[in-house]
């Protein structure tokens, strides 16, 4: 790592190592970066304290470093708030020379910047993904909230150019509703595969 990049500053709203609970690699140990800012803000985010940015919030790329170095994660997953509303170069750069795998948990509403071993794309209603996402992404997560969800979902996945897991999960807040409809819904359409947030019911972060 070169001075300036260990230098580079980039807002932390948390940091935490426990189980990926959602998703594609749902179960798997992993140490969360989750970035401050966000300019999608859907109505119904469980973390809405992530959307602004606070300038005791920055951290140095050493310091994200030190800190992923105290566990023994395999892989460090990048989430927000939007983490690409920031250049995520150096950091991904400094991960790499540690030897771990890195994720990221995006929208797609900024350019990619980084280096990624798995890009989850989950796009909202709320603000319109870049195309590139339709090209890079290795799973395609939609969240449903209500019935037209799923037409939404058909939308996206139409565009995509390659072959990404396909995800549906349930808004956390209307699960109940909401989880019948996707097993029903993934029964007839055995491409896509239901995701609940195994972390929420386990009570964990």
């Amino acid at each position: 790592m070169t001075n300036s990049m260990s230098e580079y500053k980039i807002p932390v709203m948390e940091s935490f190592y426990s189980i990926q609970g959602e998703g594609a690699h749902s179960g798997r140990p992993s140490y969360f970066i989750r970035l401050a800012g966000c300019d999608v803000n859907c109505n119904w985010c469980d973390v809405k304290d992530s959307w602004e940015i606070n300038e005791n919030q920055y951290k140095s790329v050493t310091e994200i470093i030190n800190e992923i170095n105290k566990y023994s994660a395999e892989i460090v997953i990048i989430t927000g708030g939007e983490p690409l509303m920031h250049n995520l170069t150096d950091l991904t750069l400094a991960i790499k020379k540690i030897n771990k795998r890195i994720h990221i948990e995006t929208s797609g509403t900024h350019p990619i910047s980084g280096y990624f071993d798995w890009i989850c794309f989950s796009p909202k209603k709320f603000k319109k993904p870049l195309s590139e996402f339709f090209k890079i992404s290795d799973e395609l997560k939609i969240i449903i909230c209500n019935d037209s969800d799923f037409r939404w979902a058909e939308f996206i996945l139409r565009k995509i150019k390659n072959k990404p897991e396909l995800i549906l999960q349930p808004e956390w807040s209307k699960s109940a509703m909401i989880n019948p409809k996707i097993l029903d819904y993934i029964k007839s359409n055995p491409k896509w595969r239901i995701s609940i947030q195994t972390h929420k019911y386990l009570n964990i972060d």
